[in-house]
């Protein structure tokens, strides 16, 4: 079982950053890849970053070259940081974690735990 609690979002103006983090209970999370996803008022939940267990990295290509994804395993941490933010980028910022570290890794379907979610806004 793990236990995932986001942190960081907020209200920010287009063009700003924000700096999510996912703080992951148990011991074993370094054997989980981790993923963030995103969803917004009245449109489905939307893959936005992954990173596998070895640090390889995957981005949905309406954030490439804006957010990267990181992970801190001494501190079970792993972080969304976003730069260059539009208002379109408004939505609850989820963190996932997947134990099988591969398969359909844009689809929510292939993770197993979640956390609740943080709200991120940006105004225009």
């Amino acid at each position: 079982q793990v236990q995932l609690v986001e942190s960081g979002g907020g209200l920010v103006q287009a063009g700003g950053s924000l700096r999510l983090s996912c703080a992951a209970s148990g011991r074993t999370f370094e054997s989980y890849a981790m993923g963030w996803f995103r969803q917004a008022p009245g449109k489905e939940r939307e893959f936005v970053a992954r990173i596998s267990r070895r640090g390889d990295k995957y981005y949905a290509h309406s954030v490439k070259g804006r957010f990267t994804i990181s992970r801190d395993n001494a501190k079970n941490t792993v972080y969304l940081q976003m730069n260059s933010l539009k208002p379109e980028d408004t939505a609850v910022y989820s963190c996932a974690a997947d134990s099988t570290n591969g398969g359909d890794y844009i689809s929510v379907l292939q993770y197993d735990y979640w956390g609740q979610g943080t709200q991120v806004t940006v105004s225009s």
